[in-house]
């Protein structure tokens, strides 16, 4: 009501002597009633969006973009080809528009082409007798230490299991592993073409010293492939064997500790362990020939006591395990593993 007054006393007294009368407060009405004559603002343009006199039409982008792509300057960066040009009088936009243009095209990263590899081809490796190929790796032992580490590498003849050579050092390098093959190919009395030697793609694997002196040994080289621990299974099984021991220690107090037990684990290994591979003979014997005159004993006492107690043999007479004719890496018709 008393807007009402106000509005109709301004004609006479205007808008404040209409207030006063009534006893209105003049801001208040001017609130109330404010109209405001300035025009809705128009939602602002991006500033993408906005016409840039400046900016290269699109006919001059695309070139920018065809320059780049050329056979002459797909391997260069941004940079490059834009210096290029400029040493040839050519100015067609400047760096950062080129880097832009790609940018804009998801080609901001790495845009030499690349080189390709084919993919790394399984090792098939076949032994028919000792010395015919050999697995090598080396493992950590832990040392006193945190962090502290000894090397252990080791030489295993794939048929018959055996630990041709072994060795631990404080450091695993080319030349020391160069020096172990070297010697344990003269004491199995290794002669050219003869030998395969298979390992893994770690450093000391691949090294020129190690390839140098198979080249001259007359070894063949086989690596596994990347990531794949089952190309390598013997080596693996060999270091499964040595830590799964109840006598393998946490740590060794020195490397000649380390030295010490190894002296231990690997006469046993080769000497006494019988190997459910090896038709439950040690690796020595199947390496040095002993494992048949082993197996036609243990078929004689077989022999025996099925004569004495047929019935206690209900589908067939015993025999003792065979002894595996092969030993495979990779054998052909075996299922493909598991890339670890």
């Amino acid at each position: 009501m008393t807007d009402q007054s106000v509005i109709e006393l301004i004609p006479q007294l205007g808008v404040r002597g209409a207030c006063e009368a009534v006893g209105a407060a003049q801001a208040g009405y001017y609130r109330r009633h404010r109209q405001s004559l300035a025009p809705a603002r128009p939602e602002p343009i991006p500033h993408r969006q906005r016409h840039q006199p400046r900016a290269l039409s699109t006919a001059e982008q695309q070139g920018i973009l065809e320059v780049l792509h050329s056979d002459r300057f797909a391997d260069l960066a941004p940079a490059e080809v834009w210096a290029t040009l400029l040493d040839e009088g050519v100015y067609l936009g400047s760096e950062s528009t080129f880097y832009r243009l790609l940018r804009h095209a998801g080609e901001v990263r790495e845009r030499r082409r690349q080189a390709t590899h084919p993919a790394k081809v399984k090792p098939e490796l076949m032994a028919g007798a000792p010395n015919e190929v050999w697995s090598w790796d080396i493992t950590k032992l832990r040392g006193p230490a945190k962090w502290s580490y000894y090397y252990l590498y080791v030489i295993l003849d794939i048929f018959s299991r055996y630990v041709v050579g072994w060795m631990v050092a404080s450091r695993e390098t080319g030349p020391l592993a160069e020096v172990l093959i070297r010697q344990t190919c003269a004491k199995q009395g290794i002669d050219r073409a003869q030998l395969t030697i298979h390992a893994d793609r770690g450093s000391s694997m691949t090294s020129k010293p190690v390839a140098f002196l198979l080249a001259d040994l007359g070894v063949t080289q086989s690596h596994s492939r990347p990531h794949v621990s089952n190309d390598n299974p013997f080596s693996e099984a060999q270091f499964k064997t040595l830590k799964y021991r109840p006598d393998f220690p946490g740590r060794f107090d020195s490397i000649e500790d380390a030295r010490r037990h190894c002296q231990i684990f690997f006469p046993w290994y080769n000497d006494e362990h019988r190997h459910t591979g090896l038709g439950l003979h040690t690796p020595a014997d199947v390496h040095y020939g002993l494992a048949e005159a082993i197996r036609d004993k243990r078929a004689g006492v077989l022999d025996a006591a099925y004569t004495a107690h047929p019935e206690r043999f209900v589908r067939k007479p015993p025999e003792p395990p065979q002894i595996p004719e092969t030993s495979w890496i990779n054998r052909p018709d075996q299922p493909e593993e598991n890339a670890q």
